[in-house]
């Protein structure tokens, strides 16, 4: 099993804007953020690209708002209450999946199986956990 963590709030995949003349594109922060995790990716996966079908759990680690409660605070860090707003699971998963690729697997549709959640953190995060088929 392949273990990556990037560390950083996670940040969500954007649509890409498609401008009247010219090519599409994406926006800030999503590029920005693709550019760091693929860095960091490549310092920690050293392997070759895997070419199988893969199983990929990802955790998404954010932090706490500093508006709420010390009580609803605590909730939150010990996972009583999970992140219930946006950015959605799955553009989380997309931004992620879009910086492996090339890197760690050729094309992310050979991910044929996967598991995503989202949680509070004292140190927001990513884990990933990859897995051959």
């Amino acid at each position: 099993m392949i273990r990556l963590t990037i560390p950083g709030e996670p940040v969500a995949a954007s649509r890409p804007q498609v401008p009247r003349f010219g090519s599409p594109y994406y926006k800030e922060p999503y590029n920005t953020y693709k550019k760091t995790v693929r860095k960091i990716i490549e310092k920690q996966y050293t392997d070759k690209v895997i070419l199988e079908p893969l199983y990929v759990q990802i955790k998404f680690y954010r932090s706490v708002q500093k508006s709420v409660s010390k009580v609803e605070r605590r909730r939150r860090l010990l996972g009583v209450h999970r992140p219930t707003m946006k950015p959605d699971i799955d553009n989380l998963f997309k931004a992620v999946t879009d910086a492996c690729t090339g890197i760690v697997w050729k094309d992310d549709n050979q991910i044929v199986s996967t598991k995503s959640d989202k949680f509070y953190s004292e140190e927001p995060r990513v884990e990933i956990y990859v897995e051959e088929l």
